[in-house]
């Protein structure tokens, strides 16, 4: 069978359920010959031989779902230990306490009791991952005649591409780019105004202390060796003369990089469509600096909090408000929840319950991205935690201690955090091309800007149709992700003047996480909620985070959040907040709904 015709996926899950299928075999085996079969599976209960294969079988399956053809013997060996790991926490600590009628075994106490049965995931999560390494393997021998991986050689250099961004689209099209044409046949730059590519779908969970801010983050350097990296800010761009000039740091001299092709990969910024005080008085959460200042914040407010004698000043330390119900906001308004009452252990002086919590939304109802079923269940679940909704309302100013309504309400409080808007790089306003009313350039179905061969955007500042629905393409990570391999192959088919192709994708999935192991997921139309829809997105985003150390740091985060609780030091930076958001609105979205918030989306290939 032809790659084409059982398709990737297919390829990946048939090759994880055989890997599966012998490292079960394999252990099952073993654990029978020592008469440690139970144990070593971590399941209290016998089951039968076939019983373990089946279940190994199964989890292999998991595995070639979630993860792509690993580079090396190593890191396919690495990601299974990793893989064993979860599996150990979603198995004998989680799923079976829950089939036997218990409550999930995540104290330190119970994951002890179980601890010798972790020996066991992890050589089986070993044997799959090098099983399904050598099965695609085996796989592309087969099928070596894969044009859309294949590397070009020529002999002569075939131009210069500048890429403009280091989220997840200029990444995924230096890195395809790179795949399918050698460093001697194109010279690729990249500039970014970070070093690292940021993976923004767990950045609430370092606001909230759960993960630690370097572990969400690959180095730029590390992630794609053949592409020169400047970080730098972009000065200029002239298309007409097919020259960016980028600036380092204000004390030096501008670069000048002239290109043959151009990618606009400029993402988005916090935008606060002109509400007085918000640019001056809200937090935002766009970078790994404004996670680590807000989660700082919060902690600072507890411990003022503690000592304050002044009910009214009190109140205003202890009431965190967040404007906009999409998944940002949804997210971070949980993620706070989670994050102070899990720290009021520390602060005898406040007791459970004063601390208040409260999301402002434009819309009826929140998450208005996913269906209105898995909307309700979400509201449903963090208002019997305690978390208000004032929803059908605008935010119209802010203060220093507190959050001003338009019908007149005023919310006394020290923390406001904006996820409620987004807009396109105000950079893009310098740039000769057309736009739409937000300011997003207007690309046609191959990606290319309007009225331009080598001229290309893509990701959040884009505004791409979508063949199958004639709506421009939501801006979210995975379609950013595809449209930057596209791109990349497009602009390989025009430097070898082959014809380029239309980029067309239509949405997987979407996931929320609403803390306290719970979230909710839209995946094919298929709806789940509960701790199953918290696994998958765990899952999800766990396979798609870069490389093997980040994996693995981040699922050793995971285990001690399950375990201990939140860390309270401070780090400094709680009295820092943002200035950086852009006051005046674009002429068309000025009077934009201030309650959109942004998107999570799950990611699979």
């Amino acid at each position: 069978m032809t790659p084409g015709a059982a398709g990737p996926m297919a390829r990946d899950l048939a090759a994880g359920f055989v890997a599966g299928l012998v490292g079960g075999l394999a252990l099952a085996v073993a654990a029978q010959s020592a008469g440690i079969t139970s144990s070593f599976v971590g399941i209290a209960s016998p089951l039968g031989f076939l019983d373990y294969v089946v279940i190994a079988a199964i989890l292999g399956g998991g595995f070639g779902a979630l993860f792509r053809q690993q580079a090396g013997y190593a890191p396919a060996v690495g990601t299974g230990i990793v893989y064993g790991l979860l599996c150990w926490i979603a198995l004998p600590l989680t799923l079976v306490p829950l089939i036997q009628g218990h409550a999930p075994g995540w104290s330190l106490a119970e994951a002890s009791a179980v601890f010798p049965a972790l020996v066991g995931y992890l050589l089986y999560g070993a044997i799959t991952g090098l099983g399904f390494y050598l099965a695609l393997r085996l796989y592309g021998r087969g099928h070596s005649d894969e044009a859309s991986d294949r590397v070009m050689r020529p002999s002569v250099s075939l131009g210069r591409v500048v890429i403009l961004g280091g989220g997840f689209a200029g990444v995924s099209a230096a890195r395809r780019l790179a795949r399918l044409l050698s460093p001697a046949a194109v010279d690729v730059t990249l500039v970014s105004q970070s070093n690292y590519l940021l993976f923004t779908p767990m950045l609430s969970e370092v606001a909230s202390g759960g993960l630690e801010a370097q572990h969400i983050s690959a180095p730029l350097r590390v992630m794609l060796p053949g592409t020169r990296v400047r970080r730098a800010e972009v000065e200029s761009i002239d298309l007409t003369a097919q020259v960016v000039r980028v600036r380092p740091n204000p004390t030096e001299v501008s670069e000048a990089l002239p290109f043959d092709h151009l990618v606009l990969a400029l993402g988005a910024v916090p935008f606060s469509f002109g509400i007085p005080g918000v640019s001056e008085h809200a937090f935002t959460l766009k970078t790994l600096e404004e996670a680590v200042t807000l989660r700082d914040h919060v902690i600072a407010m507890l411990e003022t909090a503690d000592g304050e004698s002044d009910a009214i000043e009190r109140r205003r330390q202890l009431t965190f408000v967040v404007a906009g119900g999409g998944f940002a906001g949804t997210e971070t308004i949980a993620e706070l929840f989670d994050l102070v009452n899990s720290s009021l252990r520390y602060y005898p002086r406040i007791p459970v319950g004063e601390p208040r919590f409260v999301l402002i939304h434009a819309g009826d109802r929140i998450l208005p991205e996913i269906s209105a079923g898995l909307g309700e269940y979400a509201l449903h679940k963090l208002r019997r935690r305690g978390i208000e909704f004032i929803l059908s309302a605008r935010l119209a100013g802010a203060t220093r201690d507190a959050a001003q309504m338009a019908d007149g309400r005023r919310i006394p409080t020290r923390t406001l955090v904006w996820t409620a808007g987004n807009h396109p790089s105000p950079l893009l306003k310098t740039v000769a091309c057309e736009r739409n009313p937000a300011g997003a350039v207007v690309a046609d179905s191959t990606l290319r800007a309007k009225g331009f061969v080598n001229v290309w955007a893509v990701g959040d500042c884009a505004q791409i149709p979508d063949l199958t629905t004639g709506k421009p393409c939501p801006p979210t990570a995975q379609h950013a992700v595809r449209q930057g391999k596209v791109v990349a192959e497009n602009i390989a088919a025009s430097l070898l003047r082959e014809p380029v192709k239309d980029f067309s994708f239509r949405t997987i999935g979407l996931l929320v996480l609403l803390g306290r192991r719970t979230a909710a997921a839209e995946v094919r139309g298929f709806k789940f909620s509960g701790l199953l829809a918290w696994f998958m997105w765990r899952a999800i985003y766990w396979s798609k985070l870069p490389g093997l150390e980040k994996k693995m740091r981040v699922a050793l985060d995971w285990i001690i959040d399950l375990l201990f609780p939140r860390d309270i030091v401070l780090t400094g930076q709680g009295d820092v907040s943002t200035r950086s958001l852009p006051v005046q609105a674009p002429p068309a979205a000025a009077a934009a709904p201030a309650a959109a918030g942004s998107v999570r989306v799950a990611e699979p290939r």
